[in-house]
Order: C-alpha cells, then structure tokens, then sequence
C-alpha cells in the first residue's frame, strides 16, 4: 500500500477545521499522564504519533487556537467547537494527532506510557512504560500490568 492509499481524514467536533494524515504513524498507544487525561477530559489518551510532514491541515486553519504549559507540548484545539485536533510536540520532532480525530485509521496500540500515573489500569498485554521511552527522554522503565 503506497501513501495516497495511507491518508486518513480527520476533523474537529464540528467539522470548521479538517486534517488529514499520511503514510505510517512513528508509534501509536495509549498515555496516562495527568495532563492527557486533563485536556482529554478521559481516563486515558489513544495517541498516534506522526512526523510533522505527514500531517497536513486541509480546512479552517484560522480556526485553530493553541495552548502550551511546557516546551514539550502544544496542544490544537478549534476555537468554533473547542474541539481537539493534536498536540505537536517540538523537541521530539513529533505530532499527535488524537486518535478519535482520525476516525478511519486503523489504530493499533503499541504502548502505555506514563503508565504509573494510570487512574484506569489496563490488562491488555501490551509493554507498560512508568514514563516515556529511552529515545524520548524517559526512563523506558516497564512496570507490571
């Protein structure tokens, strides 16, 4: 399957900003850091992580309102709906576009990472980082399930 064949669209709630995705996210899972949890409004965040090239907003940019806490994430939301879009996270040359956003990708979880934070634990098999990946800056620490 080529590129053209991997593009997903996606949108806010209301549908004033679209975007689309292209090609194979960098990793995919789930994130249960207090923030995520915050700005989701829900136990747990699905993520997919993507190189910014691959993420293109196809409508309503001007629509687009931004907030950061920290230099390592700003968040997207749509100032017509308060609808959220990403999250673009500069020192790891990395977008996340919320999984809910892209409906049509065929979202597979790889990982939960900051998984000591967690408020919903989840038996599923998959690796559980008590932060995030070596090669993000974290411990890579695994904790049980």
């Amino acid at each position: 399957m080529n590129d053209a064949e991997k593009t997903y669209p996606g949108q806010c709630f209301c549908g004033a900003i679209t975007i689309e995705v292209t090609g194979d996210p960098a990793g995919a899972g789930y994130c249960h850091c207090k923030n995520c949890r915050s700005w989701s409004a829900s136990p747990v965040n699905a993520f997919t992580l993507w190189k910014p090239e691959s993420v293109k907003v196809t409508k309503g940019e001007d629509q687009i309102g931004e907030f950061s806490n920290n230099e390592q994430t700003v968040r997207l939301w749509c100032k017509a709906c308060g609808g959220h879009l990403l999250a673009r996270h500069p020192t790891w040359d990395l977008v996340d576009v919320f999984a809910a956003t892209i409906p049509t990708f065929p979202f597979e979880a790889g990982v939960h990472v900051n998984y000591e934070s967690t408020v919903l634990p989840m038996k599923d098999g998959l690796p559980k980082l008590k932060d995030f990946p070596e090669e993000l800056g974290g411990s890579g620490e695994a904790v049980a399930e």
